[in-house]
């Protein structure tokens, strides 16, 4: 058998015949898992069986040690095709093949229906069409940052090559000259509906070429053409490789060949058995169905892989974020992070906006670690996820409105896969000012809300932002940061000094309560903060006492929170978000699971605004202090 690393240009006619014969029980091993599951996706499967075949016996992967740090990275873009993965990885050793066969689609299983992480072996959880090649583009990017040099192949399919996220990673890839990744598209010319060219046309060599790839085109079936296509694109150091594989679905069973019935339909037993019989082997149902009667499933679980530690010192004054935004102090925090861990890998992700969303420092510091990905939000956003599971600390800044709303779907399946990505959104709520209806994302605490992994921070002042950035930078999973676009005040204690000041040190979940008072409660999240205590203090003027806390952290509130809900005659909650979805909605949850019985008052954006500026806006609404103390006294009249 030739060894890994595609080191020799051909297979001998010895090993080809193994891995033919492979091919054939492998075959035999998708039928049989997706006719017990009674579903699933064959045909595709079977389509692909050569291509990872090739790709898992002869890349530099070790199925007694999947997570060495420098193995090469194999991301299975059409994840629907997970049987063909189960039965190649279960022929590898990476697991027992029988256990795939007897719980594939099995709940409590980790066979799912498509890939996940949890299966060792499995680099990336896809199924989402168009986003695997994403997903490499990012391995193949830490792969370089690190210095541990391994290469990155992806499997893909030829529908999803109709979607947009492919081409802004084929033209990202090309750009930053990715010579090691090597992409593999089984072009069986079928999808759900029916031909591909019917669908929607696309001519994938073309594409994959006009983007600076190079194309090599072969039998996807014949195992030494394979090989050697992939051995040629990974001795071609000057660029990027496609390979073309031209396949039929359902290959092998001559029923099934060419049919898209079989993309995703599992076999009668009546067709099963024929099946089994055209590739010469023994019907093995009865074999596994009292297994998976038994439902006993080992549960394989991908530990958290967390980011490198760093050596942070927030070492900036308050003095240094006076008349400033909380933007400009994110940048700086970065600068920061990077000069002080010159030894560590960094990754800072840009969608055109790095003016904007202040990375440019970041940028000129640590050139190498900046990646510029155009106008490219769901490229960007998968890349980011997995340079932050491959030893790379990772940032990505956006607007609100591209970073969240834009690529929701992609943020949900970071989460799924247990990523570690720093995502900072500028320009959130009505705040981004000028811009508009079409710019304002008034959900950035909602969206995540959804979602079972991400923690979100919305600091109140450029102090506080600075803080917590260089607190979290380097904390395993998820963090979004959510800040406006103005320059904010810095929140001050009740003698003038700054409340976030060197003494101070971020905690995420905690409510930092900057007023004291027993007439009611303000609780301010992000940009209105100041607002709202400058309304508490306009008021205490008066002889009315108003507590004032500041939530960063609306999904994550603390168990003392109960006090407050408990004995303030009532909570106002005053937010740059969507009314019903952001700290409001938090803290109602809070005090409805805890059965606790409270005044708890909305004061968040109720529909989209106009242009304008944002101070301005905000008196529109009613953010301003003297908005907020309208609504406070109309709570003090009830």
């Amino acid at each position: 058998m030739v060894g890994r690393g595609f080191s020799v240009p051909r297979l001998d006619a010895e090993t080809v015949a193994e891995l033919e014969d492979r091919a054939r029980l492998a075959r035999g091993a998708v039928l049989t898992m997706t006719t017990l599951a009674g579903s699933g996706h064959p045909g595709g499967s079977m389509s692909s069986l050569e291509v990872y075949l090739v790709l898992w016996t002869f890349a530099s992967v070790d199925p007694r040690d999947p997570g060495r740090p420098d193995r090469d990275r194999i991301v299975v873009s059409h994840g629907h095709t997970s049987p063909g993965v189960y039965a190649v990885l279960g022929q590898a050793g990476f697991f027992d093949l029988d256990d795939a066969i007897a719980h594939f689609r099995q709940a409590g299983s980790p066979f799912e229906g498509h890939v996940e992480r949890s299966v060792p072996g499995v680099e990336w959880g896809t199924g989402n069409l168009g986003q695997g090649l994403s997903a490499g583009v990012g391995f193949a990017l830490a792969s370089r940052m690190t210095g541990l040099g391994w290469r990155t192949f992806v499997a893909m399919s030829d529908g999803e090559q109709h979607k947009g996220q492919v081409a802004e990673a084929r033209r990202l890839a090309a750009k930053e000259g990715l010579s090691d990744l090597t992409v593999v598209v089984d072009l069986n010319g079928i999808q759900i509906s029916g031909r591909t060219a019917d669908v929607m046309p696309v001519d994938v060599a073309k594409d994959f070429a006009a983007d600076g790839w190079g194309v090599i085109e072969v039998d996807g079936h014949d195992v030494a053409a394979v090989y050697e296509a992939v051995a040629a694109a990974v001795a071609d150091r000057d660029r990027p490789v496609a390979v073309i594989a031209h396949t039929v679905i359902g290959k092998g069973v001559s029923f099934m060949e060419g049919k898209a019935e079989y993309h995703g339909r599992a076999l009668t037993r009546e067709e099963y058995r024929a099946a089994m019989e055209e590739l010469g082997l023994e019907p093995a149902l009865e074999r596994y169905e009292p297994a998976r009667q038994a439902a006993a499933v080992m549960q394989h679980c991908r530990p958290q892989e967390r980011p490198p530690r760093l050596a942070v010192r927030p070492s900036r004054p308050a003095e240094d974020f006076l008349e400033t935004d909380c933007r400009s102090a994110w940048g700086a925090a970065l600068e920061d992070i990077a000069r002080q861990n010159p030894a560590v890998p960094i990754a800072v992700l840009d969608c055109d906006l790095a003016s904007s969303v202040k990375t440019e420092a970041f940028a000129r510091l640590r050139p190498e670690g900046f990646v510029q990905c155009g106008v490219g939000e769901h490229n960007a956003a998968t890349v980011a996820g997995t340079l932050s599971i491959s030893g790379v600390v990772t940032f990505w800044a956006d607007f609100g409105v591209f970073g969240a709303d834009e690529a929701y779907n992609q943020q949900r399946l970071n989460d799924i896969n247990a990523t570690n990505v720093r995502l900072v959104l500028t320009h959130c709520g009505l705040d981004v000012g000028e811009d508009g209806k079409t710019h304002q994302c008034l959900d950035y605490v909602g969206l995540f809300r959804n979602l079972f992994g991400w923690r979100v921070v919305v600091p109140a002042d450029p102090l506080q932002t600075y803080r917590a950035v260089t607190a979290l930078a380097d904390e395993p999973g998820n963090v979004a940061f959510a800040m406006g676009r103005s320059k904010v005040p810095l929140v001050r204690t009740q003698d003038g000094a700054a409340y976030f000041d060197d003494a101070y040190e971020f905690q995420y979940g905690r409510i930092d309560w900057v007023r004291d008072g027993g007439d009611g409660t303000i609780l301010g999240m992000g940009t209105l903060a100041s607002s709202a205590v400058s309304a508490a203090d306009a008021m205490r003027a008066e002889g009315v006492s108003l507590a004032v806390g500041i939530v960063s952290a609306p999904l994550d509130l603390p168990e003392d929170l109960a006090l407050t809900l408990s004995h303030s005659p009532f909570v106002l909650c005053v937010e740059d978000h969507h009314w019903r979805t952001g700290l409001w909605a938090s803290v109602a949850e809070f005090a409805a699971l805890r059965g606790l019985s409270a005044r708890i008052v909305p004061h968040g954006v109720r529909g989209y605004q106009g242009s304008g500026k944002a101070g301005d806006l905000f008196a529109y609404a009613g953010f301003d202090a003297a908005g907020i103390e309208g609504v406070v006294r109309g709570l003090l009249d009830a």
